[in-house]
C-alpha cells in the first residue's frame, strides 16, 4: 500500500508537541494481521508471548497453536470471510483462537463475555455466525441464547475451553485470589446444541491437518466489533485488516513498542483498545503479555513486580484502586516505563502522585470502536492531564458545529470529527447508519463521533459533552436504548428511561425510571426489577438504582424527554414524585 498521507493542515498546532522521533503518518503493509504473529515467531521463536498463571507460552507454540486451530475451524467448513463469534475473558485461547480464526481466512465477531443469553442472540443473528468460540463458564450461555433462535439462525459449532486446559492448576504460580480462583479452576459440563455440535478445545488443537492457505490481505475484512448507539440494537463495525494493523503499528512507535516490552493485560481483549493497541500491537512487536482475566489489585501489584512490567494501559479506576492498596507500598514499580489509558478522565490529583513519587506521566487517550481504539492520544512526553490528547498518527481531527458542520473557534465546543486509515468501513448491513456516521467537509469523508469537545490554543482536544446518549460507567460504555430494550422484556415494565447517576467510584451508574403496568403495581419491587435485570444483561449494564414513578416526561410528539430526568437527577430537589 502507498504511504499513509499526512493530515491536509501539516502546520497544526500540535505538532511542536509531536514526538520528534516520529512521522506524522506511516506506511500500511500490504500484509494481513497474521502474518504479524508468523514474523514474529520466526524472529523470536523461544520468546515468552504470553504469561498465564505463572505458565509461559512461547511465541512458536503460539503460532502452532493457532495454525491448528485454523485447520480445525477449517474443517467445521469455515471459509473465507465467514463471521466467528469469540467471547473470553482474557486467556490464552483468546490469543490463540483471534489469530487462528484470521489464520482462517475468516473474521472475528468479538464479544463481551459479561453478555447473557438475551443479548447475544443478536451477536449470533445479526453477523450470521455459525461458529463460535468460548470458555466453559459461558458456554451454558450462548447454547441457550442459540437454542432459542429458529433452526436456521442457530449456531452449528460451539468450541469450548476450560481456563484450565492451558496451565496446571497444581502447579500454577500467580493465582488469583480466593474470591474468584474458584471460577478460573471450576470444571464445567459442555452444554448441548439443538441443532449443532459443540467441540472440546482440546479437540481443537489435537487437530493434524494443515491450515487452509492463507488468502486474505490487508484489503479484507478481519473484525466485526460491536457498538451500541443511540437507537436500537449494537452495529457491528466493518474492519480491514489494513485498519487494524495501522493503529497496532502506530500505537507501538507511539510507546516506545519493542520486542523488550512487558505488558500487563488486564484491560479485556474483547474490547478494542485491549484488542488492538495491546495485543496486535504486542504480536506485533514480538512483545510479551502477562494476562489477567479479571482485575484485583493485589494479583496486579505482585505480577508488575515479578514479570518486571514495563508497559501498563488501563481504565484509572483500576490506578486509583491499585493505589489504594494497604500493600502499596510494598509493590515494586520500578520497571514501569509507560502508564496511560483511557474510558474515562484519570483524576488529577492521583496522575499528580504518579508523577511526583514514580516519574510517570499518565498518558491518557481517545478513541472508539469506529477508530479502531486511539483516534487521539497525549504525546507521551507532553500529556495534559484529563485531556483526550492530539491527533493520532495519520489523523486529520477537527471540532465543527453539530449542524453547519463549519469548524469551530478555538476553546469553543462542537462535534469531534475525524478521518484517517484506522476509521471502519462502515456499519455491517447498515448502509442508513453508516450515511449518518459521515459527513463531507472540504470534499474530504469525516467520521462523526457523538462527542463535544474544544480544542486548545496548542491543538489539543479536551471532552466537553456528549452528543450521543451515553454512559460512562468505570470506562465501560452502556447505551440506554439499549438497556431500556431489555427491560422491556420484563412484564411488569410499562415504560423505562435509562439515565445516569453520578458514582465517586465509577464516575457514572446506571439509572432506572420505570412505569410499571398497573397489574403489577405494589407486587414487584426496585430490587426485584435490579434482580432481573442482573440475570438478563451484562453486569455493568444493570441498573444500580430504580425509580418508579407514575408517568414518565413527554414532548408533544410523545417522545420520552430523557434529557429533562437527567437534568432532575443531577439536581435532586427536581427529581420526579
Amino acid at each position: 500500500m502507498t504511504a499513509t498521507s499526512q493530515p491536509s493542515r501539516a502546520q497544526a498546532p500540535h505538532y511542536r508537541f509531536w514526538p520528534k522521533r516520529l512521522p506524522h503518518g506511516i506506511t500500511v503493509p500490504a500484509t494481513s494481521l497474521w502474518d504479524n504473529l508468523e514474523t514474529s515467531a520466526r524472529r523470536f521463536p523461544d520468546k515468552t508471548a504470553l504469561v498465564f498463571m505463572g505458565r509461559k507460552l512461547s511465541y512458536a507454540d503460539l503460532k502452532q497453536q493457532a495454525e491448528r486451530f485454523a485447520a480445525y475451524l477449517g474443517a467445521l467448513g469455515v471459509q473465507k470471510g465467514d463471521r466467528v463469534v469469540l467471547s473470553m475473558q482474557n486467556c490464552p485461547q483468546l490469543v490463540i483462537a483471534h489469530f487462528g480464526i484470521l489464520r482462517a481466512n475468516a473474521v472475528v465477531v468479538p464479544v463481551n463475555p459479561m453478555n447473557r443469553a438475551e443479548e447475544l442472540k443478536h451477536y449470533i443473528t445479526d453477523p450470521d455466525a455459525r461458529v463460535a468460540v468460548t470458555t466453559a463458564d459461558l458456554a451454558a450461555e450462548l447454547a441457550t441464547a442459540s437454542n432459542a433462535l429458529p433452526v436456521a439462525q442457530q449456531l452449528a459449532h460451539l468450541v469450548v475451553t476450560h481456563f484450565t486446559d492451558t496451565f496446571d492448576p497444581q502447579g500454577a504460580d500467580d493465582m488469583p485470589p480466593a474470591a474468584w480462583s474458584d471460577w478460573l479452576l471450576t470444571s464445567h459440563a459442555l452444554p448441548a446444541l439443538s441443532s449443532g455440535q459443540v467441540h472440546a478445545w482440546t479437540d481443537a488443537l489435537a487437530c493434524q491437518a494443515p491450515a487452509p492457505a492463507l488468502t486474505v490481505g490487508a484489503s479484507d475484512l478481519a473484525l466485526l466489533p460491536y457498538t451500541s448507539g443511540t437507537t436500537g440494537l449494537p452495529k457491528g463495525c466493518m474492519h480491514l485488516h489494513s485498519s487494524i494493523m495501522h493503529n497496532a503499528m502506530a500505537s507501538a512507535l507511539w510507546g516506545n513498542g519493542s520486542m523488550e516490552n512487558v505488558t500487563l493485560m488486564v484491560v479485556p481483549m474483547f474490547h478494542i483498545t485491549g484488542m488492538v493497541s495491546l495485543m496486535h500491537t504486542n504480536i506485533f512487536c514480538g512483545a510479551t503479555m502477562v494476562l489477567m482475566p479479571r482485575w484485583d489489585r493485589e494479583l496486579a501489584g505482585a505480577l508488575i513486580a515479578k514479570w518486571r512490567v514495563t508497559h501498563w494501559t488501563n481504565i484509572p479506576t483500576m490506578v486509583i484502586d491499585l493505589m489504594g492498596s494497604p500493600n502499596f507500598a510494598s509493590f515494586d514499580l520500578s520497571s514501569l516505563v509507560m502508564i496511560g489509558g483511557g474510558g474515562a478522565a484519570m483524576p488529577q490529583a492521583v496522575a499528580q502522585r504518579l508523577w511526583e513519587q514514580y516519574g510517570l506521566r499518565y498518558v491518557e487517550g481517545y478513541g472508539l470502536t469506529e477508530t479502531a481504539a486511539p483516534s487521539h492520544s497525549n504525546p507521551p512526553d507532553a500529556p495534559k492531564q484529563q485531556c483526550l490528547g492530539v491527533p493520532f498518527m495519520g489523523v486529520d481531527a477537527r471540532v465543527v458545529d453539530p449542524e453547519t458542520l463549519a469548524e469551530m473557534p478555538v476553546g469553543e465546543a462542537g462535534e469531534i470529527v475525524m478521518r484517517g486509515p484506522q476509521i471502519f468501513q462502515g456499519y455491517w448491513k447498515r448502509p442508513d447508519a453508516t450515511a449518518e456516521a459521515f459527513v463531507e467537509i472540504d470534499g474530504l469523508r469525516f467520521f462523526r463521533s457523538g462527542d463535544l469537545g474544544r480544542v486548545d490554543e496548542e491543538g489539543y482536544f479536551f471532552m466537553t459533552d456528549r452528543l450521543k446518549r451515553m454512559i460512562n460507567a468505570s470506562g465501560f460504555k452502556v447505551w440506554p436504548a439499549e438497556v431500556e430494550a431489555l427491560m422491556f422484556r420484563h412484564p411488569a415494565v410499562q415504560e423505562a428511561c435509562i439515565i445516569a447517576t453520578q458514582d465517586s467510584y465509577r464516575g457514572e451508574s446506571v439509572k432506572a425510571v420505570v412505569v410499571l403496568r398497573a397489574s403489577h403495581r405494589g407486587t414487584v419491587s426496585e430490587q426485584e426489577l435490579m434482580d432481573w435485570c442482573r440475570e438478563n444483561m451484562a453486569v455493568y449494564k444493570v441498573p444500580r438504582a430504580v425509580q418508579f414513578v407514575d408517568a414518565l416526561p413527554k414532548s408533544g410528539a410523545g417522545k420520552v424527554m430523557w434529557r429533562l430526568l437527567q437534568e432532575q437527577e443531577a439536581t435532586p430537589t427536581q427529581k420526579p414524585a
